[in-house]
Parts: C-alpha cells; structure tokens; sequence
C-alpha cells in the first residue's frame, strides 16, 4: 500500500517535470513564430496548451485524491501541496507562451516586432527557454543550490525588459503606439513567464528544506547563457 502511495507521488513529479519542458518549448517555438510571422507554428502553440491544461487538471485530480485517501502529514504533505502550486504556476506560463502566439496570429501577416528588436525579443525568448529548462531539472534533482541560482538569472531578464522599455519611451521610437502596445505586452509576458519559473524553484526549495528560498541567503552569482537539460 505504501509503495503504491509513493509511486503515486513520484508519478505527481513525473507530471510537473512533463508540464516544464511542455510550456519550455511552447516559449520557443512561440518566440519563433512572432520573429518569423509563422502563422502555423502560432497556431500549433496555441493548440498544444490544451496538454497543458489537461496535465495540470489531472495533476490536481491525483494529488487531492492522495489528500484524501491517505492524509499525508510532514514531509509528504509538503510534497503535494507544493506540487499543487508548482503546477499552477506551470500552468500560467504555458498561458503566457500562447499569449505570445496569438499576438503573433494577430498581426500575421507583418511582424508585431520591429526589426530593430528582434535580437532582444529573441534573447528573452531563449533565456525564458533556458530558466524553464533549469526549473524542470531542480524538479528532478531537487538541488536546492541550483533552485536559488536560477533567481539570480533571473536577474538577466528584468535587464532585457528594462532595455525594451527604453526603446520605448526613446524620443527616436518610429513604429506608432499599436507596435508599441505590442512590445509593452511581449516585454511583460517574458517577464512574467521567467518569474513564474523562479516561483517554481523556490518552492523546489521550500519543499526540500522545509524554509521559504527568501529566508536563505546563498552567495551566489548570476550564470547567464547557461543551457538547460
């Protein structure tokens, strides 16, 4: 019975690690098709956050029946309820990712990006990629060193978004206010996708240690451009 109860709970891991490299791709391939105005990759983007949702829903479903069947306290509540958050916060990014995909649709066929942008965007698109990439692994080694880290790097994206707000309110800007609303709002998903990535790390950390990831103090620094699994 025990084993049967804890097969369950590794299965419960098993389905956050899938819903990270799901929405981790989803930023990608999103970011593609709003460089690229590729109105099937956008479309297809769109489409597959049903999986996500549908992961998150079943995920909810497993870890309630735990809460009830078997009343875990300690360790393994942790466990669950934290699982629970985690997958909302998966959730919402995997939004997020579609959110840059229907823009995307929305102006096909011109780009909502200006060519001037592109490499940012395009820098904020893969660092999302990466810090997700990261997420998805301190789910599976519970490294609680790397958890932390991956706020650090996070501090490369608030960097990229201060960047295209400086575009924006530059007196040189020539691309009108609905180009304008467009960047504002791309700039506002990455960074929101990359704090939900950080959101999951840290209750990686709470879940191991026990302690919120702000009641520690690692002496760390920042690691940009490093790849995810």
């Amino acid at each position: 019975m025990r084993d049967a109860y804890h097969e369950e709970l590794d299965s419960i891991g098993d389905g956050l690690v899938e819903m990270a490299r799901l929405v981790g791709s989803a930023i990608g391939r999103a970011t593609t098709a709003m460089l690229d105005a590729d109105l099937k990759l956008a479309e297809s983007v769109i489409e597959a956050d049903q999986k996500v949702d549908e992961l998150q829903h079943d995920l909810e479903a497993r870890a309630i029946a735990l809460l009830a069947r078997q009343q875990p306290v300690a360790t393994d509540l942790r466990i669950v309820v934290t699982s629970l958050r985690m997958s909302a916060d998966l959730e919402r990014s995997g939004d997020l990712a579609q959110h840059v995909a229907k823009l995307a649709r929305l102006r096909f066929p011109a780009r909502a990006v200006p060519q001037d942008l592109h490499a940012t965007i395009l820098e904020m698109g893969q660092l999302a990629q990466r810090l997700m990439a990261k997420a998805a692994e301190v789910i599976v080694t519970k490294d609680v060193d790397l958890a932390l880290q991956l706020e650090q790097d996070d501090d490369e994206m608030d960097l990229l978004h201060r960047t295209l707000f400086q575009h924006l309110i530059d007196d040189r800007w020539k691309h009108g206010i609905e180009t304008a609303v467009d960047v504002t709002l791309l700039g506002r998903y990455y960074e929101r996708y990359a704090d939900h990535a950080v959101a999951v790390a840290k209750r990686v950390v709470y879940l191991v240690t026990g302690e919120h990831a702000d009641e520690l103090q690692p002496d760390i620094q920042p690691v940009t451009g490093v790849e995810g699994a």
